[in-house]
């Protein structure tokens, strides 16, 4: 497995390759938001607001994450994991734990200070994230399962709660992603 950072292949094969993977999990209108969502964040996300990191094997993308600026009324720098997608034919292989670590990595390495995420903190704990309130990091939107509002420090400096309120990009400025 090859983990790529960058838009290295085209952003329609991006979306659908998040629009097969939520079809296939949760069905074809649920596939049908996430590519438009996806869609939406390549094409109106800054290129500084957005990281895009893609699983390959044998040349062939079969895993795709993307993170996306949170800004807090901070200075630290802190980005959102939102959405991850691996091919139903390549998951329970490590794929999405393989991506999700590599992307964290290069984050940290580019002086990314924390990592949020939205999702079930069964799989996310596996990468290092770990459950946070709203107090500690608010949320920019209300969050349908408090339970899954998931963070991780990238820096060495102890973590501290966020100033909020919280802003996202544009994209994910939708309150039926929460």
């Amino acid at each position: 497995m090859q983990y790529l950072s960058g838009r290295v292949i085209a952003d329609d094969d991006i979306a659908a390759l998040f629009a097969e993977t939520f079809a296939a999990s949760e069905g074809a209108d649920e596939g049908a938001v996430i590519r438009a969502f996806v869609a939406e964040m390549l094409a109106t996300t800054p290129t500084p607001d957005l990281h895009v990191f893609t699983a390959l094997d044998q040349g062939t993308p079969v895993g795709c994450i993307l993170f996306s600026r949170l800004r807090y009324n901070d200075t630290r720098t802190v980005f959102i994991l939102s959405p991850v997608a691996v091919l139903p034919g390549h998951q329970g292989r490590g794929v999405g734990q393989g991506l999700i670590t590599h992307g964290l990595d290069a984050l940290r390495d580019s002086g990314v200070d924390y990592a949020i995420t939205y999702g079930d903190p069964a799989y996310y704990a596996r990468v290092g994230f770990a459950q946070i309130t709203q107090d500690f990091a608010p949320a920019p939107l209300p969050l349908s399962q408090p339970i899954g509002w998931l963070g991780q420090s990238l820096s060495e400096t102890a973590p501290a709660p966020f100033a909020g309120p919280a802003r996202c990009v544009p994209a994910l400025n939708n309150p039926g992603l929460w």
